[in-house]
């Protein structure tokens, strides 16, 4: 069968290329086109458009790129039409995506939706616009299966793919990875400002304030695959601190403890076991309206799913070096690090087991064959 994927952000590309390696091995003669970034493209298909082309963080950023957007939906649009899929499937990215699935669902295009918009959060009547122009819904998180049971829409619940994208990772060795990557035998704290330019612009910069408060730590930036290693140059000049592009789970695998951006990011984390601060700051217009729509009492996806503070969230003016020194203080302890352990244990319980992508790509393929005849 044809398949046309739509993920945007580097957590999208990630969970799109195991639903990609999960959608061959139900369906081996399936055609698929994406819109994703290199990990999708290196399982196979056809990529149309980059991730990076649509990345962007905030309100009024989005509000200062709407033609860029409009023109990409546009083209979408065009290219979804000229490709006749028998099953369009959206991975978060609600902003987008949701504009994609309401044009194609009177059309008669079976509309899936794996990682649902976090209408939980924010804007909770979008679910009326959700049940009308998406066919079938896979969520990863329990707690929001119950949140769409209490508007009466049946969801499937399969688990987080984070756990299969960790555990299915070659280890990699760690004398090797010191050497290649110039590291020495200190202690590492991973610093993960985030994917986007702008967010790694308005974070990195007070994570790498502490570094010399720790000369007993070295400091490592995981580098995002969005960006080139040339972004960060001018954040490396004043500061003891190694660069590391595109290794996120190699460096989290090795680190003692992790500055983090409010992402998916915090929940690799956890998965790892790795003790975390969570960071976040963002344009003051943005957050404010941010604040305004925003209904949860956490921002990280650990606390949220464990509905307590589990890790320190450092919010817009309570990030700074102070309250950052602060907190990597109590992470680097060994009794507090004990009860998060403890906690991060538990959390995995409650994301549901491994297979997620395998769960996720035989609904897919048993519902669109049975709709299809």
């Amino acid at each position: 069968m044809k398949y046309y994927i739509l993920a945007g952000e580097a957590s999208g590309d990630l969970h799109g290329s195991n639903l990609m390696k999960a959608l061959y091995k139900q369906d081996p003669e399936a055609e698929i086109r994406f819109w994703g970034g290199e990990l999708m493209q290196e399982v196979g298909g056809t990529l149309v458009t980059h991730y990076k082309e649509r990345a962007f963080m905030g309100f009024m950023e989005v509000i200062t790129n709407l033609r860029k957007i409009s023109g990409l939906i546009k083209e979408c649009k065009r290219d979804i039409a000229r490709f006749e899929p028998d099953a369009l499937i959206l991975i978060d990215n609600s902003g987008f995506n949701l504009r994609i699935a309401e044009w194609a669902h009177p059309l008669g295009v079976i509309t899936h939706y794996y990682i649902s918009p976090q209408v939980w959060a924010s804007r909770s009547g979008r679910v009326k616009k959700i049940k009308a122009c998406v066919d079938h819904m896979y969520v990863i998180l329990p707690f929001v299966k119950d949140f769409y049971d209490t508007y009466d829409y049946d969801v499937n619940f399969v688990g987080h793919p984070l756990l299969d994208a960790v555990a299915n990772r070659e280890q990699a060795d760690a004398v090797a990875f010191a050497q290649e990557h110039n590291l020495d035998e200190r202690p590492m704290i991973a610093l993960l400002p985030g994917s986007r330019t702008q967010e790694i612009n308005a974070m990195l910069e007070v994570m790498l304030s502490v570094i010399p408060n720790y000369p007993d730590y070295q400091f490592v930036i995981a580098g995002a695959p969005s960006q080139e290693a040339t972004f960060y140059e001018s954040f490396l000049k004043n500061h003891d601190v190694q660069l590391v592009m595109n290794k996120t789970y190699d460096i989290l695998s090795f680190a003692n403890a992790a500055l983090i951006t409010s992402g998916t990011a915090t929940l690799e984390a956890a998965i790892f076991k790795v003790p975390q601060v969570v960071c976040y700051k963002a344009n003051a217009v943005s957050y404010s309206i941010a604040k305004r729509i925003i209904k949860t009492k956490y921002i990280s996806l650990v606390n949220l799913i464990m509905d307590r503070e589990v890790v320190k969230e450092l919010i817009q003016g309570d990030l700074n070096t102070k309250n950052l020194k602060h907190e990597l203080d109590k992470i680097t302890n060994d009794s507090y690090r004990e009860q998060l352990f403890t906690d991060y244990f538990e959390l995995e319980k409650k994301l549901g087991g491994a297979g997620a992508s395998d769960k996720t790509a035989k609904l897919i393929v048993d519902i669109t064959n049975s709709e299809n005849n």
